[in-house]
């Protein structure tokens, strides 16, 4: 009869994504995530298959995470389109410039792909379309309610804003203050407002 386990499954993701979100899926080692999770090398194998796979167990929690704040933070109906993206982009500018944040690994993984046909690179457009998806559905309401013009591209406008926000993830854990971060978050947003500019100018 197996013997029955003695830890948590989500507590271990948790704190080997902690390890990884540091030191990355290459430079991470098993000594690491033994110290972060307080099992043996043998219990990591026997419940997750190793290093690679408890990071991508990690990873996917983790992209889950993201995607479930965005949509939070995109999803009151009490704002217009634009201004949700607005209060959105001004908080990431908060909470990135904090000096305890880590980097989170779906950013990290971001930085580590090689943009090759390998697991890690597939992984990660996944989650970078998947949050674009989540910015795509607003910007189809700003767009419906006609915050932006009839033609604009959602779909780019949606990539757009994953970049700047993991853009402005990694100026923050390189030291970059909330000023800036701001600054770059309100000049992002100038790209919705030139493009309304740009219709109202195009009216006869």
């Amino acid at each position: 009869m197996a013997r029955p386990r003695k830890f948590v499954e989500s507590d271990v993701v948790s704190s080997a994504s902690e390890v990884f979100a540091v030191h990355g899926l290459a430079a991470a080692t098993l000594d690491d995530l033994v110290r972060a999770t307080g099992l043996g090398k043998q219990s990591l194998y026997n419940a997750f298959g190793g290093k690679r796979e408890l990071f991508f167990r990690a990873l996917s929690e983790d992209r889950e995470e993201a995607t479930r704040a965005v949509s939070e933070a995109l999803g009151h109906d009490d704002a217009s389109p634009l201004d949700r993206i607005r209060g959105h982009l001004l908080t990431m500018a908060i909470e990135f410039s904090s000096s305890d944040r880590r980097v989170s690994l779906t950013t990290r993984a971001l930085v580590e792909s090689t943009g090759e046909a390998d697991p890690l690179s597939t992984a990660t457009k996944d989650g970078i379309e998947q949050l674009a998806g989540v910015y795509a559905q607003c910007l189809e309401h700003a767009r419906d309610s006609g915050e932006i013009p009839e033609d604009a591209n959602v779909q780019s406008l949606a990539m757009y804003f994953v970049a700047v926000t993991r853009g402005m993830e990694l100026l923050g854990r390189a030291g970059v203050g909330r000023a800036v971060l701001t600054a770059v978050a309100l000049d992002a947003l100038r790209a919705l407002h030139g493009q309304r500019m740009e219709e109202a100018d195009e009216r006869p």
